[in-house]
């Protein structure tokens, strides 16, 4: 039996690594149906509707108004042009921010465009289960959880980072813009993985046969998805602004940059998507410390021993603390705060990638 056990074992994970490796050529697929979508939304229209929006057209005869604002309160309504198949747009604005709807979306409006993005979606979808599958079958191989090892932890991340994703688009948001910086990620996450991180499916050390794997390990792979979502907005935050930036200061980005930037959220948009999230997910990553905490109290007899993973654990939450901080008490908005939150989510990599291959300590109990 033990020998039937150990080839059923050892099936699972060679279907496991084939899976994964199939994921990866459907998000390739992928890859290219989000650049399809961007390529095929119309660039005419997405100029016409930038025209509008930046009042670029006022002095043509004909040409519809630039965007008007009158205050609601807090709210900030920007008066639909009448410009073709322009989408209307409402946005809550904040002190010294620009009144910038959001752009049509990386389709441009068009439906080949949407049937591309689509596409796109519907393979990313498919992908993500079979990656999902592929995490499954590698926990059935060692009969514990799939995040033993920084192999286990980049498939399950870039999984949970998809899933977040589909999540969210499930729910209408508007985010399907993510989608081939998410899908590029995934693709260099598991490239990574497979090449240099991959470990043959083995038992774990007795200091980690504890319910405390299933909780610590699943919060903080859950927390950095997330936390890459944000950052992500964060860096197209960065790219909006300084569009929307020179536009108001009467330069002529070139074609490429008003193809692509127009069609974005607006850079209010994108700061308030980048808070929210790494303000909703702050919570769980302070429980992810605690857990660790915990756990290194029944595994180690210590609940804190200055091991590197858990300074830089420790450095990432205090980080976020400043960024989240900073945006409720001292204003900071906008750049400084993009800035704050790109250091922040660093830092995070840095605790994955740099503290486990370039330093040792109690945590270095798999190697890669």
């Amino acid at each position: 039996m033990t020998l039937l056990a150990a080839a059923a074992n050892e099936s699972l994970a060679e279907i496991s690594n084939k899976l994964i490796y199939a994921s990866m050529a459907v998000y390739t697929l992928a890859f290219f149906a989000h650049i399809t979508e961007w390529v095929f939304g119309s660039r005419s229209k997405v100029g016409r509707t930038a025209a509008a929006l930046t009042g670029s057209g006022a002095g043509v005869r004909g040409a519809a108004p630039a965007v008007q604002v009158r205050g609601a309160g807090a709210t900030a309504v920007l008066d639909k042009p009448q410009v073709p198949d322009k989408p209307q747009v409402v946005t809550r604005s904040a002190a010294g921010t620009r009144d910038v709807p959001d752009g049509p979306g990386a389709a441009g409006g068009t439906e080949k465009g949407d049937l591309y993005g689509r596409i796109a979606i519907s393979l990313t979808v498919l992908a993500f289960l079979i990656e999902a599958a592929g995490v499954v079958a590698r926990a059935l191989s060692v009969q514990r959880a799939p995040w033993g090892n920084m192999y286990e932890f980049s498939i399950t991340f870039s999984t949970v980072a998809v899933g977040a994703y589909l999540a969210l688009l499930a729910l209408k948001k508007n985010v399907r813009w993510l989608g081939l910086i998410l899908v590029t990620t995934v693709l260099l996450d598991l490239g990574i993985a497979v090449t240099w991180l991959y470990t043959e499916s083995d038992q774990l050390v007795p200091a980690l046969h504890s319910y405390w794997l299933w909780i610590h390990v699943s919060t903080a792979i859950f927390c950095g998805a997330v936390f890459y979502m944000g950052a992500a907005g964060a860096v197209l935050y960065l790219f909006r602004d300084s569009y929307e930036a020179k536009l108001a200061s009467g330069g002529k980005p070139g074609r490429f940059a008003t193809s692509v930037m127009e069609r974005l959220p607006s850079a209010g948009s994108l700061d308030k998507f980048s808070y929210r999230i790494n303000a909703a997910v702050f919570p769980l990553w302070t429980f992810t410390i605690i857990a660790g905490a915990i756990w290194a109290g029944d595994a180690w007899g210590r609940y804190w021993g200055w091991d590197p993973k858990e300074v830089w654990s420790f450095v990432t939450w205090v980080a976020y603390a400043c960024y989240l901080h900073a945006r409720a008490t001292a204003g900071w908005k906008g750049r400084k705060a993009a800035y704050l939150a790109l250091f922040a989510f660093a830092c995070w990599i840095w605790n994955y990638y740099g503290v486990n291959i370039l330093l040792s300590g109690k945590h270095s109990y798999a190697g890669v």
